[in-house]
């Protein structure tokens, strides 16, 4: 297939000031080239975007609405071919791929059905209050390579849908997928409504820093949402930081062995351990462990690695250089640090490979249990009751996720209550969608995404108090 390679700027597709090598994660060869946006053009996108916006505003919630179908309509048109660039790019499995794909659709579809009404608070004969929600400009989306077309098209819709309008930035290793969203939107949206913007990571500081951007909407590691606190402090931008995360999962001795570990293996392997939800570390007490630690690590050794386009692969390779370097790094503190009982090692050949990994016999203290690893490699930790994996899952900096696991619903439900997290699941792991708001506590994020909460924070509040 031919891949999406312009940038979308004030309407119009466009060649980059400089070019950008795209990498197939699983050859490690060059995938495609495309734009590369200079600060000039980064510049012309925020300045299409302002002009654009009050008159998108202007149109209403109802126009605002019917184009958004009209681009859920014809990106629908395209998923098979959203799905294969996503494996190319990403290296995520083709059946992850399409369920991505198919379920950005689902998201972009919710959100078109959402609004904000007025709010009425007094309506009397003394007067009335009434709360409304205006857009708050030109809003910058910075989304990382891990879910290349489901991050950026929820930051897109509910954005323009609040009638601001927006400037995608993509991570540099997965372009692809948001050019292509650039490609569908030029020909449904006034021009300037949507832009897409590529970089070599170099431009993320101007748009953060750049006086006409009025909100900064981010999905990556905690490191980067700091400097992007800090160079947006000069103008008070808004901010919605989805940021990295050390999901811990309790699993308490009642459970049914088999079946959660079936159920935790798939919510820590998923798209290589690649997701800012997965489990990443997994606590479990101790008349249960060594039958968890040796069913999870079964279901790995049986997990079939390779090319996400080929038939039959069920983990595919790391997403960059970077990360894969990390990986090899987690690796050895694995070997250091506790017992590895599945995987381990590296895969043959030129992609950027690591056979799921499970590491028992280790604690807190080890990199692999504190930091987040982002790879398919899992630590399982010893504890004695729930409460001491309680007071080890809350010590972490880190609170997006985690998760109970016991057939005792009433002891699981306390557990849950009292765990520091955004998203806490019993017996279930990675259920989330646009129906249900998504915030991380702590330094896992600030905001809220998603349903009317995350639709609120492309707005400002606007009291209008009036008397008779």
């Amino acid at each position: 297939m031919t891949y999406a390679s312009k940038l979308l700027i004030n309407g119009e597709l466009v060649d980059g000031d400089r070019s950008l090598d795209v990498v197939d994660p699983a050859t490690n060869g060059v995938l495609a080239t495309v734009a590369c946006a200079s600060e000039g053009q980064a510049e012309a996108a925020i300045q299409a975007a302002k002009a654009a916006q009050p008159a998108w505003e202007a149109l209403g919630w109802g126009k605002r609405k019917e184009l958004l179908l009209a681009f859920a309509d014809a990106y629908a048109a395209r998923l098979p071919e959203f799905a294969e660039a996503m494996t190319r790019e990403q290296g995520k499995p083709l059946h992850e791929a399409q369920g991505e794909a198919s379920y950005t659709e689902f998201f972009i579809r919710h959100f078109a059905g959402m609004t904000l009404p007025v709010e009425t608070i007094q309506d009397d004969e003394k007067g009335s209050i009434r709360v409304h929600r205006k857009a708050l400009g030109v809003v910058v989306g910075i989304s990382p390579w891990n879910f290349p077309l489901l991050v950026p098209a929820a930051k897109m819709a509910p954005a323009i849908l609040a009638g601001n309008t927006i400037v995608l930035k993509p991570a540099p290793t997965t372009p692809i997928c948001t050019l292509m969203l650039g490609e569908i939107a030029k020909d449904i949206f006034p021009a300037g409504v949507v832009n897409v913007i590529t970089d070599q990571n170099d431009l993320g500081s101007f748009f953060t820093s750049h006086p006409d951007i009025a909100k900064v909407t981010f999905t990556g590691s905690t490191a980067t949402g700091r400097k992007i606190m800090s160079s947006s402090a000069a103008t008070l931008k808004r901010l919605t930081l989805e940021l990295g995360g050390n999901d811990a999962a309790i699993i308490l001795k009642d459970v049914d062995v088999a079946e959660t570990a079936e159920k935790v293996y798939n919510a820590a392997f998923y798209n290589a351990g690649q997701a800012c939800l997965a489990i990443k570390r997994v606590y479990v007490e101790e008349q249960i462990y060594d039958d968890l630690c040796d069913a999870v690590a079964a279901r790995a050794r049986q997990a079939v690695i390779g090319n996400g386009m080929d038939e039959g692969t069920q983990v595919g390779p790391i997403q960059n250089k970077m990360q894969f370097e990390k990986a090899q790094h987690f690796l050895e503190v694995a070997q250091r640090d506790g017992k590895v009982i599945a995987g381990g090692t590296i895969g043959n050949g030129p992609g950027n490979f690591v056979h799921p990994t499970v590491v028992r016999d280790i604690e807190d203290g080890s990199e692999l249990v504190d930091q987040e690893q982002f790879s398919p490699i899992l630590p399982i930790v010893r504890i004695k009751d729930g409460e001491e994996a309680l007071t080890r899952a809350n010590r972490s900096p880190y609170g997006l996720g985690g998760s109970v696991w016991s057939k005792d619903l009433d002891r699981a439900r306390d557990l849950a209550s009292r765990m520091q997290s955004g998203t806490v699941w019993i017996n279930q792991h990675l259920n989330f969608g646009p129906h249900i708001p998504f915030a991380g506590a702590k330094q896992s994020g600030i905001g809220v995404e998603w349903t009317e909460h995350g639709l609120a924070e492309f707005t400002q509040l606007s009291v209008v108090n009036e008397v008779y």
